[in-house]
Protein backbone atom coordinates (compact mmCIF):
# COMPACT_ATOMS: atom_id res chain seq x y z
CA UNK A 1 0.00 0.00 0.00
CA UNK A 2 1.27 3.58 -0.80
CA UNK A 3 -0.13 5.19 1.92
CA UNK A 4 1.39 3.13 4.48
CA UNK A 5 5.14 3.28 3.11
CA UNK A 6 4.42 6.75 2.82
CA UNK A 7 3.40 7.16 6.70
CA UNK A 8 6.92 4.97 7.17
CA UNK A 9 8.89 7.21 5.64
CA UNK A 10 8.35 9.98 7.32
CA UNK A 11 10.91 9.92 10.33
CA UNK A 12 13.73 9.27 7.03
CA UNK A 13 12.04 12.50 5.34
CA UNK A 14 12.32 14.29 8.79
CA UNK A 15 16.06 13.66 9.30
CA UNK A 16 16.79 14.06 5.38
CA UNK A 17 14.76 17.81 5.88
CA UNK A 18 16.91 18.80 8.91
CA UNK A 19 20.45 17.60 7.39
CA UNK A 20 19.47 19.87 3.64
CA UNK A 21 17.75 22.81 4.07
CA UNK A 22 18.97 24.32 7.44
CA UNK A 23 21.51 26.97 5.50
CA UNK A 24 18.58 27.56 3.33
CA UNK A 25 16.44 28.32 6.35
CA UNK A 26 18.90 30.08 7.99
CA UNK A 27 18.81 32.21 5.00
CA UNK A 28 15.50 32.78 5.22
CA UNK A 29 15.31 33.99 8.58
CA UNK A 30 18.35 36.30 7.98
CA UNK A 31 16.02 38.06 5.04
CA UNK A 32 12.75 38.20 7.54
CA UNK A 33 14.60 40.46 9.80
CA UNK A 34 16.35 42.49 7.68
CA UNK A 35 12.98 43.79 6.16
CA UNK A 36 11.46 44.70 9.29
CA UNK A 37 8.57 42.04 8.97
CA UNK A 38 5.41 42.85 11.13
CA UNK A 39 3.76 39.82 10.31
CA UNK A 40 2.95 36.78 8.75
CA UNK A 41 -0.04 36.64 5.82
CA UNK A 42 -0.42 32.89 4.88
CA UNK A 43 -2.47 31.12 2.21
CA UNK A 44 -2.85 27.29 1.98
CA UNK A 45 -5.76 24.64 1.44
CA UNK A 46 -6.60 21.12 3.17
CA UNK A 47 -3.44 19.52 4.72
CA UNK A 48 -1.49 22.35 4.35
CA UNK A 49 -4.02 24.94 6.18
CA UNK A 50 -3.38 22.92 9.07
CA UNK A 51 0.59 23.12 8.54
CA UNK A 52 -0.81 27.03 8.72
CA UNK A 53 -2.73 26.45 11.83
CA UNK A 54 0.74 25.28 13.32
CA UNK A 55 2.42 28.09 12.01
CA UNK A 56 -0.07 30.51 13.77
CA UNK A 57 0.65 29.37 17.02
CA UNK A 58 4.32 28.67 16.58
CA UNK A 59 5.28 31.69 15.02
CA UNK A 60 3.38 33.86 17.45
CA UNK A 61 4.27 31.88 20.98
CA UNK A 62 8.15 31.29 19.88
CA UNK A 63 8.88 34.52 17.43
CA UNK A 64 6.79 37.56 18.47
CA UNK A 65 5.58 36.90 15.04
CA UNK A 66 1.50 37.60 14.52
CA UNK A 67 -0.55 35.04 11.70
CA UNK A 68 -3.29 35.88 9.54
CA UNK A 69 -4.56 33.11 7.18
CA UNK A 70 -5.33 34.43 3.96
CA UNK A 71 -8.70 34.08 2.59
CA UNK A 72 -7.87 33.54 -1.05
CA UNK A 73 -11.21 34.21 -2.94
CA UNK A 74 -10.41 37.96 -1.64
CA UNK A 75 -8.00 37.80 -4.80
CA UNK A 76 -9.29 35.51 -7.18
CA UNK A 77 -13.27 36.14 -7.08
CA UNK A 78 -14.12 38.84 -5.14
CA UNK A 79 -10.73 40.85 -6.31
CA UNK A 80 -10.53 42.94 -3.23
CA UNK A 81 -7.29 41.69 -1.91
CA UNK A 82 -6.06 43.37 1.72
CA UNK A 83 -3.56 45.96 1.83
CA UNK A 84 -0.27 43.67 3.23
CA UNK A 85 2.10 46.38 4.43
CA UNK A 86 5.50 45.08 5.77
CA UNK A 87 3.76 41.44 5.62
CA UNK A 88 5.87 37.88 4.84
CA UNK A 89 3.44 36.16 2.60
CA UNK A 90 3.64 33.12 2.68
CA UNK A 91 2.10 30.22 0.72
CA UNK A 92 1.95 26.35 1.95
CA UNK A 93 1.00 23.86 -1.34
CA UNK A 94 2.31 20.53 -1.58
CA UNK A 95 2.15 20.76 -5.89
CA UNK A 96 2.65 24.35 -5.89
CA UNK A 97 -0.18 24.08 -8.18
CA UNK A 98 -2.94 25.46 -6.96
CA UNK A 99 -3.97 29.07 -8.73
CA UNK A 100 -5.64 30.83 -5.42
CA UNK A 101 -2.92 30.04 -3.25
CA UNK A 102 -0.91 31.43 -6.06
CA UNK A 103 -2.58 34.50 -6.76
CA UNK A 104 -2.10 35.68 -3.12
CA UNK A 105 1.49 35.18 -3.58
CA UNK A 106 1.41 37.11 -6.47
CA UNK A 107 -0.71 40.26 -4.49
CA UNK A 108 1.82 40.77 -2.07
CA UNK A 109 4.88 39.97 -4.57
CA UNK A 110 2.97 43.13 -6.50
CA UNK A 111 2.71 45.18 -3.30
CA UNK A 112 6.21 44.87 -2.27
CA UNK A 113 6.61 42.47 0.62
CA UNK A 114 8.77 39.40 0.77
CA UNK A 115 7.50 36.39 -0.47
CA UNK A 116 8.41 32.60 0.45
CA UNK A 117 6.75 29.19 -0.93
CA UNK A 118 6.97 26.27 1.38
CA UNK A 119 6.38 22.90 -1.41
CA UNK A 120 7.32 19.77 -2.16
CA UNK A 121 7.97 21.30 -5.91
CA UNK A 122 10.53 23.43 -6.26
CA UNK A 123 9.78 24.34 -10.09
CA UNK A 124 5.96 24.42 -9.31
CA UNK A 125 3.93 28.31 -10.48
CA UNK A 126 4.24 29.09 -6.35
CA UNK A 127 7.81 28.22 -6.05
CA UNK A 128 8.53 30.16 -9.52
CA UNK A 129 6.71 33.14 -8.25
CA UNK A 130 7.95 33.54 -4.57
CA UNK A 131 11.49 35.17 -3.22
CA UNK A 132 12.45 32.56 -1.32
CA UNK A 133 11.80 28.70 -1.44
CA UNK A 134 11.82 26.30 1.08
CA UNK A 135 11.84 22.80 -0.80
CA UNK A 136 10.61 20.14 1.97
CA UNK A 137 12.15 17.35 0.05
CA UNK A 138 9.61 14.96 0.95
CA UNK A 139 10.00 13.29 -1.97
CA UNK A 140 6.84 12.09 -4.33
CA UNK A 141 4.02 11.56 -2.35
CA UNK A 142 1.95 8.96 -4.88
CA UNK A 143 -1.00 8.93 -2.36
CA UNK A 144 -4.02 10.70 -2.39
CA UNK A 145 -4.09 11.29 1.20
CA UNK A 146 -0.60 13.68 2.01
CA UNK A 147 1.38 12.56 5.58
CA UNK A 148 4.98 12.65 4.87
CA UNK A 149 4.13 15.96 2.92
CA UNK A 150 2.56 17.47 6.06
CA UNK A 151 4.81 16.14 8.85
CA UNK A 152 7.70 17.84 6.18
CA UNK A 153 5.98 21.31 6.21
CA UNK A 154 5.62 20.93 9.79
CA UNK A 155 9.08 20.44 10.22
CA UNK A 156 10.08 23.58 7.79
CA UNK A 157 7.66 25.59 10.01
CA UNK A 158 9.43 24.80 13.12
CA UNK A 159 12.89 24.97 11.74
CA UNK A 160 12.23 28.44 10.39
CA UNK A 161 11.04 29.40 14.18
CA UNK A 162 14.31 28.18 15.04
CA UNK A 163 15.84 30.12 12.62
CA UNK A 164 14.26 33.21 13.62
CA UNK A 165 14.85 32.75 17.23
CA UNK A 166 18.24 31.94 16.48
CA UNK A 167 18.04 29.28 19.82
CA UNK A 168 20.33 26.77 19.79
CA UNK A 169 18.29 24.92 22.34
CA UNK A 170 15.52 24.48 20.03
CA UNK A 171 17.66 22.90 17.06
CA UNK A 172 19.20 20.57 19.33
CA UNK A 173 15.48 19.16 19.70
CA UNK A 174 14.67 19.20 16.24
CA UNK A 175 17.19 16.88 15.70
CA UNK A 176 15.64 14.62 17.84
CA UNK A 177 12.58 14.80 16.22
CA UNK A 178 13.23 11.89 13.07
CA UNK A 179 13.81 9.64 16.66
CA UNK A 180 10.57 9.92 18.20
CA UNK A 181 8.79 9.92 15.04
CA UNK A 182 10.51 6.35 14.52
CA UNK A 183 9.65 5.15 18.18
CA UNK A 184 5.99 5.92 17.37
CA UNK A 185 6.13 3.96 13.83
CA UNK A 186 7.27 1.10 15.64
CA UNK A 187 3.68 0.91 17.44
CA UNK A 188 2.22 0.19 14.16
CA UNK A 189 0.64 -3.32 14.77
CA UNK A 190 -0.59 -1.87 18.01
CA UNK A 191 -2.39 0.63 16.85
CA UNK A 192 -3.94 -1.51 13.52
CA UNK A 193 -5.06 -4.16 16.42
CA UNK A 194 -6.35 -0.39 17.95
CA UNK A 195 -8.20 0.67 15.23
CA UNK A 196 -10.61 -2.42 14.77
CA UNK A 197 -13.04 -1.41 17.62
CA UNK A 198 -14.11 1.23 15.71
CA UNK A 199 -14.69 -0.25 12.90
CA UNK A 200 -18.51 0.55 12.60
CA UNK A 201 -17.67 4.52 13.34
CA UNK A 202 -19.78 6.87 11.57
CA UNK A 203 -19.09 10.03 13.69
CA UNK A 204 -16.42 11.23 16.12
CA UNK A 205 -15.08 14.90 17.55
CA UNK A 206 -11.63 15.15 17.28
CA UNK A 207 -10.57 17.47 19.85
CA UNK A 208 -6.69 19.29 20.63
CA UNK A 209 -5.46 23.04 21.55
CA UNK A 210 -3.11 25.19 21.55
CA UNK A 211 -0.29 24.35 18.86
CA UNK A 212 -2.33 20.83 18.79
CA UNK A 213 -4.87 22.35 17.04
CA UNK A 214 -3.66 21.61 13.49
CA UNK A 215 -3.30 18.20 15.08
CA UNK A 216 -6.94 17.68 15.64
CA UNK A 217 -8.09 19.46 12.01
CA UNK A 218 -5.43 17.29 10.39
CA UNK A 219 -6.49 14.03 12.16
CA UNK A 220 -10.55 14.37 11.80
CA UNK A 221 -9.36 15.42 8.23
CA UNK A 222 -7.68 11.93 7.27
CA UNK A 223 -10.77 10.60 8.80
CA UNK A 224 -12.85 12.03 6.50
CA UNK A 225 -11.04 11.42 3.22
CA UNK A 226 -10.15 7.71 4.15
CA UNK A 227 -12.88 6.53 6.35
CA UNK A 228 -15.53 9.05 5.20
CA UNK A 229 -16.47 8.77 9.27
CA UNK A 230 -17.89 12.37 9.99
CA UNK A 231 -15.05 13.68 11.89
CA UNK A 232 -15.51 17.00 13.41
CA UNK A 233 -12.30 18.97 15.02
CA UNK A 234 -12.50 21.27 17.61
CA UNK A 235 -10.70 23.11 20.16
CA UNK A 236 -11.32 22.00 23.26
CA UNK A 237 -12.17 25.46 24.71
CA UNK A 238 -14.80 25.96 21.48
CA UNK A 239 -16.07 22.24 21.87
CA UNK A 240 -17.46 23.60 25.61
CA UNK A 241 -19.04 26.34 24.08
CA UNK A 242 -22.73 24.37 22.67
CA UNK A 243 -21.02 21.10 20.78
CA UNK A 244 -20.12 19.04 23.46
CA UNK A 245 -23.79 18.17 24.12
CA UNK A 246 -23.50 15.84 20.96
CA UNK A 247 -21.76 13.91 24.06
CA UNK A 248 -23.54 10.99 25.14
CA UNK A 249 -22.66 7.47 26.51
CA UNK A 250 -20.68 5.59 23.77
CA UNK A 251 -19.94 8.75 21.59
CA UNK A 252 -16.57 8.44 20.33
CA UNK A 253 -13.94 11.10 21.39
CA UNK A 254 -10.49 11.37 19.85
CA UNK A 255 -7.94 14.06 21.65
CA UNK A 256 -4.37 14.90 21.15
CA UNK A 257 -3.43 15.81 24.48
CA UNK A 258 0.82 16.12 25.41
CA UNK A 259 1.94 17.52 28.07
CA UNK A 260 2.65 21.62 27.86
CA UNK A 261 0.69 24.54 28.85
CA UNK A 262 -2.32 23.33 27.39
CA UNK A 263 -2.54 20.03 29.17
CA UNK A 264 -4.72 20.50 32.62
CA UNK A 265 -7.36 21.98 30.53
CA UNK A 266 -7.35 19.37 28.50
CA UNK A 267 -7.29 16.64 31.26
CA UNK A 268 -10.01 18.13 33.33
CA UNK A 269 -11.95 17.98 30.36
CA UNK A 270 -11.30 14.18 29.58
CA UNK A 271 -11.77 13.46 33.00
CA UNK A 272 -15.54 14.73 32.13
CA UNK A 273 -15.80 13.19 29.20
CA UNK A 274 -15.30 9.71 30.22
CA UNK A 275 -16.49 9.98 34.57
CA UNK A 276 -19.78 12.35 33.67
CA UNK A 277 -20.40 11.85 29.86
CA UNK A 278 -19.34 8.35 29.52
CA UNK A 279 -17.94 9.05 26.53
CA UNK A 280 -15.34 6.20 24.29
CA UNK A 281 -11.89 8.17 24.58
CA UNK A 282 -8.78 8.02 21.86
CA UNK A 283 -6.13 9.65 23.35
CA UNK A 284 -2.61 10.73 21.80
CA UNK A 285 -0.56 11.85 25.04
CA UNK A 286 2.51 11.50 26.29
CA UNK A 287 1.68 11.25 29.84
CA UNK A 288 0.31 8.46 31.62
CA UNK A 289 -2.28 10.59 33.33
CA UNK A 290 -3.85 11.12 30.25
CA UNK A 291 -3.65 7.94 28.45
CA UNK A 292 -4.87 6.42 31.54
CA UNK A 293 -8.58 8.33 30.50
CA UNK A 294 -8.69 6.11 27.17
CA UNK A 295 -10.54 3.05 26.32
CA UNK A 296 -7.64 3.22 23.25
CA UNK A 297 -4.27 4.88 24.47
CA UNK A 298 -1.79 6.16 21.68
CA UNK A 299 1.60 7.20 23.31
CA UNK A 300 4.65 9.39 22.11
CA UNK A 301 8.06 9.36 23.98
CA UNK A 302 7.83 11.32 26.68
CA UNK A 303 10.41 13.84 26.48
CA UNK A 304 8.76 15.25 23.63
CA UNK A 305 8.59 18.91 23.90
CA UNK A 306 4.78 20.68 23.52
CA UNK A 307 6.21 22.95 20.33
CA UNK A 308 7.08 20.10 18.70
CA UNK A 309 4.58 17.49 19.67
CA UNK A 310 2.17 18.16 16.24
CA UNK A 311 5.03 17.11 14.24
CA UNK A 312 4.87 13.79 15.95
CA UNK A 313 1.36 13.30 17.68
CA UNK A 314 -0.06 13.16 14.09
CA UNK A 315 1.49 9.74 12.97
CA UNK A 316 -0.41 7.95 15.55
CA UNK A 317 -3.72 9.27 13.95
CA UNK A 318 -1.93 8.58 10.51
CA UNK A 319 -1.84 5.16 11.53
CA UNK A 320 -5.09 5.47 13.28
CA UNK A 321 -6.99 6.69 10.05
CA UNK A 322 -5.26 4.04 7.56
CA UNK A 323 -5.77 0.53 9.72
CA UNK A 324 -9.38 1.95 10.00
CA UNK A 325 -9.83 2.57 6.26
CA UNK A 326 -8.98 -1.17 5.72
CA UNK A 327 -11.26 -2.60 8.77
CA UNK A 328 -14.08 -0.74 6.93
CA UNK A 329 -13.25 -2.35 3.96
CA UNK A 330 -12.15 0.65 1.45
CA UNK A 331 -9.12 1.22 -0.21
CA UNK A 332 -7.05 3.72 1.43
CA UNK A 333 -4.75 4.86 -1.98
CA UNK A 334 -8.02 5.75 -3.65
CA UNK A 335 -10.46 7.42 -1.78
CA UNK A 336 -13.45 8.17 -3.93
CA UNK A 337 -14.15 11.53 -5.02
CA UNK A 338 -10.84 13.03 -4.33
CA UNK A 339 -7.61 13.11 -6.51
CA UNK A 340 -4.14 14.09 -5.55
CA UNK A 341 -3.91 17.66 -7.10
CA UNK A 342 -6.59 19.87 -6.09
CA UNK A 343 -6.53 23.33 -7.76
CA UNK A 344 -8.67 25.62 -6.36
CA UNK A 345 -9.54 29.36 -7.91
Amino acid sequence: MRLHSEILEQAACLERLLRSQRKTIEQIAQAIRQSDIQYAFLAARGTSDNAGRYANYLWGAMNDLPLALATPSLFTYYHQPPRLKKALVVGISQSGQSPDIVSVLAEGKRQGNLTLAITNAPASPLAQLADYVLDIQAGAELAVAATKTYTAELMAIAMLSAAMGENPDRWNELAQAPGWVNEVLEQDHAINQAAQRYRYMEQCVVLGRGYNYATAFEWALKLKELTYVAAEPYSSADFQHGPVAMVARGFPVMAVAPTGYVFDSMLELLTYLKEDLLAELVVIANSAQALAMAQVPLSIPAATPEWLSPVVSIVPAQLFAYHLTLAKGYNPDQPRSISKVTETR
